[in-house]
């Protein structure tokens, strides 16, 4: 059986799980409700008031989420990653076959506003290749697996003058009327990449959890690249920070950290899943028990494990809200799919 037959069989299941409990539930509630009328038509026999009806109580329209859902949230991602890092690489968006949808799944819209970026920095030129060309995998990867259930994708905006200069703004790298060009030099390209890379680590730890066998083995491989691509961002931030002082960049990812910690609110901190209300570091270096210097490549909690963050609060970030909204940001029309609501954060 292939991924799209899995994920369809799965969903079918997750649904007739669901249609069988709401039948019992009837059923039962019928019968409870059955036998109170009969315990109150005997109780009430010697009168002439018949026990009124009871109304029905409101069925609930929240959605039952099942297995593509959660990986067509992941997809919305994925297409903000592989076409930024397509601009940044090729000048040119991803190719339109890997763009579509079926009809229900949501309005398809194109990623406008980016462009190349003159590498200066050999190394640097070959990470943005090699990842860009992993991120275009991962596309591909999960439109076969989500198969007939895969949404198209949305309108994304990789501009300068856009949502790049809103985040930017809110970390406090540029002010006034200034903009941030991720394609303007290596350095703004890496701190670019470090906003996107952190929080689709967060977002993959968080929805492996939601899935089961193939499904959750396939989503932990791409968490891994994810993990390592942050690593290689990290790293070379790191590296010119420290041979370069003047550049700044040690403190430009250290704003763009807090901005994320303060666009996705506070939850209640939790060691072993990786919750915590500062779920989110910069590489600014610390010191060790011995009081050496070390750097901070790996962002981790007291027992060493990375960080989660659930969808809504990955969306408070792409969005650059902290309200519940539907859009914004990087998703001007928002995500499609049924997870598509940023958080209220608090």
């Amino acid at each position: 059986m292939g991924e799209s037959e899995l994920i369809g069989a799965l969903d079918a299941r997750v649904k007739r799980r669901e249609e069988r409990r709401a039948f019992f539930g009837q059923a039962l509630g019928a019968a409870a409700l059955g036998g109170a009328m009969l315990a109150a038509g005997r109780a009430g026999a010697q009168t002439a008031t018949p026990t009124p009806t009871p109304s029905p109580t409101a069925t609930s329209t929240t959605p039952i989420l099942g297995p593509s859902d959660y990986l067509n949230f992941a997809l919305n991602l994925e297409y903000l990653e592989a076409n930024f890092y397509a601009f940044a690489t090729t000048g040119a968006a991803i190719v339109s076959t890997l763009q579509g949808g079926v009809v229900t799944a949501g309005v398809q819209g194109a990623a406008t506003g980016g462009r190349a970026v003159n590498f200066t920095d050999p190394v640097v030129a070959q990470y943005a290749r090699e990842i860009a060309a992993d991120e275009l995998a991962h596309v591909t990867f999960l439109r076969s697996s989500i198969g007939a259930l895969t949404v198209a994708q949305p309108a994304i905006d990789l501009s300068p003058a856009g949502a790049f200069t809103t985040a930017a703004r809110a970390a406090g790298l540029v002010g006034g009327s200034a903009t941030f060009d991720p394609y303007s030099s290596d350095e703004n390209f890496l701190l670019a990449s470090f906003l996107f890379e952190d929080v689709g680590v967060t977002a993959y730890k968080s929805t492996t959890a939601l899935l089961t066998s193939t499904l959750r083995e396939a989503a932990q491989g791409i968490l891994a690249t994810e993990a390592y691509h942050a690593a290689m961002i990290r790293g070379t931030l790191y590296r010119k920070g420290i041979q370069t002082p003047s550049l700044g960049l040690i403190e430009a990812a250290q704003k763009i950290s807090d901005a994320r910690d303060t666009l996705d609110g506070s939850v209640t901190e939790n060691l072993t899943l990786g919750y915590a209300p500062d779920d989110d570091q910069g590489i600014t270096p610390t010191t060790n028990a011995a009081g050496e210097t070390v750097s901070n490549i790996v962002p981790l909690n007291s027992n060493g494990l990375a960080y989660s963050r659930t969808s809504d609060r990955v969306l408070n970030i792409l969005y650059l809200n902290r309200a519940a909204v539907t859009s914004g940001g990087f998703f001007p029309a928002g995500v499609n799919g049924a997870i598509k609501t940023s958080a209220a954060a608090t």
